[in-house]
């Protein structure tokens, strides 16, 4: 498990999530990102990582429309989408 105490910067830098891939020994590429907020959509993308924007919580789904594999309301439906 990584946190922001784990980098120097913490979102909207990408810090936290290229430190997470490095302890996974993972190519940010090949990582994804599950974010409920602006700043962390901005930090997978600035680390270069795909990114689905989650609106199940306080954040308007408008605002985390740029997340490059879209918004989904529930986490189940996730799950979903790997079995596709």
């Amino acid at each position: 498990m990584c946190s922001a105490d784990d980098v120097p910067l913490g979102k909207p830098a990408p810090d936290l999530f290229l430190h997470a891939a490095r302890s996974q020994a993972c190519p940010p590429a090949r990582c994804l990102v599950i974010e409920d907020s602006p700043a962390g959509v901005d930090a997978a993308l600035a680390a270069g990582m795909p990114v689905v924007g989650y609106s199940g919580g306080p954040t308007e789904p408008d605002l985390l429309a740029h997340a490059t594999q879209g918004v989904i309301p529930d986490l189940a439906r996730l799950i979903g989408r790997a079995a596709d």
